[in-house]
């Protein structure tokens, strides 16, 4: 998911405002007044099932998330909607008609630091005035509360649709999108879809995930100044929080420039501890989803920006500390990375952000993760990018051990045939009439489908904390959800 940059959209070809249906704002209050409280129990719930995947057991077989199913389909039951389990989807659905409207939502979540959340990041925390804290509150599992008592107030109402309702529980949105894309070979296209796994108002523009994953893997005599067991961050669509580092046969004047130097970056917290063999150095900023670097303060980069200036020998940690100086530095535009840098009028600039690193023995694997706009073709790219590394390393003289990169594509809709009337949602409940389409930086399911949009559950210009160490949605802001995708249903269900 993931948080939008807003930027005017008028030479799309959207239609005029339209008419909104007479039932939608009674029909929400009886949502918000029946439900309300139901949702924040079933979210509850949810978040319990700590829904990460795992690289030795597939999801369908992971005890989690089976548990995590079962939940889904006693409450399909409860609510009287009809439930296929299909594996690593699930179908929620409401209404026989031939022709459907698909929510699309994820039910798994990514990891969580249990040592950085007050309590258990699977058990909802409220000690937060008016907010509930948990993994998933925001990304996923909140907005698959909302749709299901969206779905459950029109039920009661006995609002009659032309279309079917069907809800879409992916369970590895955030680490293999191959289940589902082999899934959407047999899925009937629905006439409508709709993610519910991004930001409002309403999102028609996403780019597209990107790697650049180089491999260090050297040693050095370790006789001179020399740096080794540097870590940092969680996983590679998060922004780093922490990194460190231990620097060996550093005398006493260098030391203390680098204390002096660590005051000057004072966007994070420096800490240095002596070792009996060297000064462990850490660092401290503030996770955030990788698709708006802008919201974090990356430890990792902050890290190498200490060393800036600093000769390291060349064993695989200060390779990587001299990579981020010299390709990314503080940046995270990818300005210093060859002629990679580069933006979309409509879905702004690139992004480049160092967020994970992965040891392996002696080698080191640095995962940049990029986020790229439409505007530049996939092989120009590739090639600046490949140009970029072999320049550097000509330049150090480092070989590196390998590089993987995927360059991902990005979607742009200009003529998504429900786009407006989702914009007239939000515009009719926030009272915004300035509000307009948007582009985001994350990736959602969207791009699978034909003609999808985005709409929440985030709104525009709020920290987005999906991914992040405090991952939160506010009660205000579930009872507004409930209002628009109740609205949303309607409208979309009689198109």
């Amino acid at each position: 998911m993931k948080k939008l940059a807003l930027a005017s959209i008028a030479l799309f070809a959207f239609g005029a405002h339209a008419q909104l249906n007479k039932n939608i704002d009674s029909v929400a209050d009886y949502a918000v007044n029946t439900y309300q409280n139901a949702q924040i129990h079933t979210l509850t719930n949810l978040v319990a099932f700590p829904t990460v995947n795992k690289s030795d057991i597939a999801a369908p077989q992971n005890p989690d998330f089976i548990g995590f199913k079962a939940l889904l389909k006693m409450k399909a039951a409860e609510l009287g909607f009809d439930y296929q389990d299909l594996g690593y989807t699930v179908l929620i659905g409401m209404g026989e008609q031939s022709e459907k409207v698909t929510v699309v939502t994820h039910g798994d979540v990514q990891p969580a630091n249990a040592s950085k959340w007050k309590q258990s990041p699977f058990i909802i925390d409220t000690s937060e005035l008016g907010k509930l804290v948990g993994r998933g509150t925001e990304d996923d599992k909140g907005a698959i509360a909302t749709a299901l008592y969206a779905m459950k107030a029109i039920k009661d109402k006995g609002i009659t649709l032309n279309n079917r309702i069907e809800l879409m529980i992916y369970l590895a949105e955030e680490s293999d999108w191959g289940p589902l894309t082999q899934f959407m070979k047999t899925y009937e296209q629905p006439k409508y879809a709709v993610t519910i796994d991004a930001s409002y108002p309403v999102v028609v523009a996403e780019k597209g995930w990107s790697l650049i994953a180089p491999t260090f893997n050297a040693t050095s005599p370790q006789t001179g100044l020399y740096v080794k067991d540097v870590t940092g961050g969680a996983f590679r669509s998060q922004i780093p929080e922490d990194a460190s580092l231990v620097l060996h046969n550093a005398d006493a004047a260098l030391i203390n420039t680098l204390k002096a130097k660590a005051k000057t970056l004072n966007k994070v917290e420096f800490n240095f501890s002596e070792k009996s063999n060297g000064l462990a150095i850490s660092v401290k900023g503030m996770s955030a989803h990788s698709s708006e670097p802008e919201s974090g303060i990356n430890a990792i980069a902050y890290l190498a920006e200490l060393f800036k200036g600093v000769e390291l020998e060349n064993n695989s940690d200060g390779e990587l500390i001299d990579f981020v100086n010299q390709l990314i530095g503080l940046d995270i535009h990818g300005k210093q990375f060859g002629e990679i840098a580069y933006k979309h009028d409509f879905m702004g600039p690139m992004t480049v952000a160092p967020t994970v690193i992965e040891r392996d023995g002696n080698a080191l694997t640095l995962a940049v993760n990029a986020r790229r706009p439409m505007g530049k073709e996939e092989a120009v790219l590739q090639k600046q990018i490949d140009d970029a590394l072999a320049n550097w390393q000509a330049t150090n003289n480092v070989t590196l051990a390998n590089i993987e990169t995927i360059i991902g594509t990005p979607m742009l809709l200009d003529s998504a045939p429900h786009a407006q009337k989702l914009l007239d949602i939000f515009k009719h409940f926030t009272g915004d009439e300035k509000a307009d389409f948007v582009s985001i930086g994350g990736g959602t399911n969207a791009k699978l489908f034909d003609n999808a949009v985005s709409f929440g559950p985030s709104m525009p210009g709020k920290r987005y904390t999906g991914h992040s160490e405090h991952e939160f949605m506010t009660i205000e802001q579930l009872e507004l959800n409930l209002r628009m995708y109740t609205a949303m249903m309607i409208e979309l269900g009689n198109m």
